[in-house]
């Protein structure tokens, strides 16, 4: 097996919440030395997040911050700055997902740290970035989701449209700075610089939109997405259907694809010449005829059960899927057989099942075996590795200027 690809790479962590300690889980996983800095006391806002496990731990925490150091340094003490700016001396990549501007404040901003190290690569995550005119502005995931035209494109008609319930502008904008760091390492072998990353949630969601920003440029501004529901106008047959006992996806929309569905609803109870009506052969077509297409094969779905409907979809080679739960995709012996529920021993909560990360080497393996750190866990052995004596160690731990529980 080979070293992992980010083995020597030291991070500093100062980051909270998701996208920054996603970026931090992600960095780890590849081999990365991640340290995560928390504020005493109360530590990262996200250890009080869902799903509570203790006064100090959840597991919204545990699965963001798994394999990582912590530490907890408590800035108001001129000697907790001095820490913060040798340990980012030390460091090759600096997280932070805050608003522009406060580092700067606390003697941790780009310009500070990367005259002291300029090999430093600087990741900056916040809601509209560092330029601009709302740059200024506090933001969440679920603001750029709204700011991005995306939220407007889901739901159903004349409702106002449903929260995405998953944090789709955090991790997209995570992986991304994922992306990006590791560019700016392999750039610094031949410049020998480091430099600031600077990546906005909205930027990222917009970046996103695979057709609806073309679509309505080069039509000159007259089309726009519409709410569809439950499937895709201009991708008939492409959608959400629902069997007699659950939900069910149907990508029809390929020609080949679509030829073979409708003739197997014709001969299995759907209308007379549904596979052989030439007006449906042309993905236009389809599109032109989409309320009759959806309303012959809504009634052949929802008249059957989902398991027969997906054996039958089987058959001929047409991509569908039951909408499943959460309990259903945990035990899915695919999800089983690619390891992304991974366990972890923990020494106050016993064995965790959390989601692992999607990444597959041929020759390492990424899955993070150690659990996320407790508040101040690795105080001492961070302090040591910055050149801090024993004796030095103590003092700052009993003035609490290294804070932990």
């Amino acid at each position: 097996m080979q070293a992992l690809p980010l083995t020597g790479i030291r991070v500093i962590d100062y980051s909270h919440f998701l996208a920054g300690p996603y970026v931090g889980r992600c960095l780890a996983a590849l081999g990365a030395e991640v340290i995560k800095v928390e504020r005493p006391g109360s530590g990262d806002a996200g250890r009080q997040h869902a799903h509570i496990l203790d006064d100090q731990t959840s597991g919204y925490f545990l699965q963001l911050n798994m394999g990582k150091q912590g530490v907890s340094v408590n800035m108001k003490d001129p000697r907790g700055k001095d820490f913060m700016q040798k340990l980012c001396d030390s460091a090759d990549v600096f997280i932070e997902n805050y608003r522009p501007g406060a580092l700067d404040k606390l003697g941790l901003g780009y310009a500070e740290l990367s005259a002291r190290n300029p090999r430093l690569v600087y990741c900056s995550i916040s809601a509209y970035g560092h330029t601009g005119p709302d740059a200024h502005r506090a933001g969440f995931g679920l603001i750029a989701e709204a700011k991005s035209g995306i939220m407007q494109m889901v739901g159903n008609p004349g409702e106002a449209p449903p929260l995405l319930r998953i944090s789709l502008g955090d991790m997209y904008t995570g992986i991304h700075a994922v992306a990006a760091i590791n560019a700016a390492l392999l750039g610094r072998v031949a410049s020998g610089k480091g430099q600031h990353i600077d990546m906005a949630l909205y930027d990222t969601l917009v970046s996103m939109h695979e057709y609806a920003v073309q679509c309505y440029t080069l039509s000159g501004g007259t089309v726009l997405p519409q709410q569809t529901g439950h499937d895709m106008p201009t991708s008939t047959l492409y959608g959400v259907f629902r069997a007699q006992d659950g939900d069910l996806v149907i990508a029809a929309q390929v020609d080949d694809a679509w030829k073979r569905f409708a003739m197997l609803l014709e001969q299995h109870g759907g209308p007379a010449g549904f596979g052989s009506d030439t007006r449906f052969h042309s993905l236009n077509g389809r599109n032109d005829h989409r309320v009759e297409i959806l309303r012959a094969v809504k009634a052949w779905v929802a008249a059957r059960p989902v398991a027969e409907v997906l054996a039958l979809l089987d058959g001929i080679d047409v991509p569908s899927a039951k909408v499943q739960r959460i309990d259903e995709v945990i035990n899915d012996p695919q999800i089983q057989a690619r390891g992304m529920i991974q366990e972890q021993d923990h020494p106050r909560f016993g064995k965790l099942r959390l989601p692992n990360l999607p990444f597959r080497f041929s020759d390492c393996d990424t899955t993070i075996h150690q659990v996320a750190p407790d508040l101040g866990e690795h105080n001492a052995e961070v302090a040591t590795s910055l050149g801090y004596s024993a004796a030095d160690i103590a003092t700052l731990q009993a003035d609490g200027v290294l804070f932990s529980r």
